[in-house]
């Protein structure tokens, strides 16, 4: 059954022998198709398989769910907000980006990490989440370096990106900013004005030929079109709760596939009667 065979190689037993075969050459590190074909895996009942595929399916489909619930309630959100420009556009004026948000920029928190404790994000976490390569450190930081679950951060040098975090609490390392909202306006608009300026902040990125692309504070100084009181007011109404409705399923990810990968060694080991994982994922899903 393909899917087993998918959860195998995610299984301790798969890269216990690939990492026994990886090393054979001169060359990086890699497992060749000859090698893939000499691995031994524990053969269960194609009834066994099933089960395993199904209960560990159960929790990667709802994980793809909560991503296009996330997906939608954003582009809903930036829908509504676009929409509400273009009937009352006299409710909206120019102001500068710098003027709606504070823009603190992280430090260098991956220097002398003690590789426990809270995660540095860096740009490839932001981007990806966490790695082999993500760095810990138990480093004592101000708040205002600290992001926590539905926070935005902003990375402003090579990949520019504009992210929700809804990981644990974390450090934001250099090159990135935490965006902290002014004059109590929602998270979600600070989020939306910067992605609306995204495209024009890569386009300046890309032009710095001989270094990596970024911008400068200066930059943030740019105009952008913000709503009236009233009107946040009434928008906040609306976006504010696709808003949460987006994070919360993107941390009920978090926790399904921290499920995932503690019931996979399990089941695939044997040691997890299937009876019990079912109940277990009934319980979570």
């Amino acid at each position: 059954m393909a899917r087993y065979l998918y959860y195998w190689f995610k299984s301790a037993d798969f890269w216990y022998q690939a990492n026994a075969l990886k090393g054979q050459t001169d060359m990086a590190d890699f497992v060749s198709l000859g090698d893939i074909l000499s691995l031994k895996l524990r053969l269960i009942s194609r009834v066994e398989q099933a089960n395993v595929v199904s209960i560990l399916g159960a929790l990667d489909d709802k994980i793809s769910v909560n991503e296009r619930i996330a997906v939608t309630a954003d582009s809903l959100g930036s829908a509504c907000y676009a929409r509400a420009y273009a009937e009352a556009p006299g409710e909206f004026r120019p102001e500068a980006l710098s003027g709606t948000a504070e823009f603190i920029n992280g430090r260098a928190f991956t220097k002398n990490a003690t590789g426990t404790g809270r995660m540095v994000v860096r740009i490839a976490e932001l981007n990806s989440g966490p790695g082999a390569s993500t760095v810990y450190n138990d480093i004592e930081v101000s708040d205002k370096h600290l992001v926590r679950p539905g926070d935005v951060l902003f990375s402003w040098s090579g990949s520019l990106t504009v992210a929700r975090w809804f990981r644990s609490e974390a450090v934001v390392n250099q090159h990135i900013f935490k965006v902290m909202p002014k004059n109590d306006r929602p998270m979600w608009l600070v989020a939306d004005l910067l992605r609306l300026k995204l495209d024009e902040f890569r386009a300046i990125a890309a032009d710095k030929a001989t270094t990596m692309g970024h911008i400068q504070r200066r930059h943030l100084d740019e105009p952008v079109l913000t709503p009236s009181t009233t009107m946040t007011q009434k928008l906040d109404a609306r976006i504010g709760p696709l808003w949460d409705r987006a994070l919360a399923a993107e941390q009920e990810s978090l926790k399904l596939a921290e499920l995932r990968d503690a019931l996979l060694p399990q089941l695939m080991s044997g040691k997890l009667r299937i009876r019990d994982a079912e109940k277990i994922v009934e319980d979570a899903v």
